[in-house]
């Protein structure tokens, strides 16, 4: 990879780390998800500034170009990422569809108070 290139990659690494921390430290990304995308930038850098590391991963998985390889793992991290997203919207949801259940049970005892 040529110098060029590994400073580009380093320096938007980087702008994620300090992305992802302001959005810590404001409270607009919980730390539950944050390691995630920690790891994900500390990744990048690894296998920037580790150009060998990167090239033994694609023939280990048996690609062409390490290019490749990023582009495999890239889709991996997303799929997973939908995954997780998929399981707390689920969640979420059957929290809602609880959330209201207790609440009609509660106005129906209030509506009884009212007319005893």
């Amino acid at each position: 990879m040529p110098l060029r290139q590994q400073i580009v990659t380093i320096f938007i690494a980087a702008a994620i780390f300090i992305l992802i921390l302001e959005l810590i430290r404001r409270r607009k990304l919980l730390e539950e998800y944050a390691w995630l995308w920690l790891m994900t930038g500390f990744s990048i850098i690894v296998l920037t500034i580790w150009r060998d590391a990167l090239i033994k991963i694609t023939h280990l998985i048996g690609a062409v170009a390490p290019q490749s390889t990023v582009f495999f793992f890239a889709v991996i991290f997303l799929i997973l990422i939908c995954l997780q997203f998929s399981i707390k919207v689920s969640n979420l949801t059957n929290q809602v569809k609880n959330l209201a259940q207790e609440l009609a049970i509660l106005k129906s005892e209030i509506q009884l108070k009212k007319q005893a």
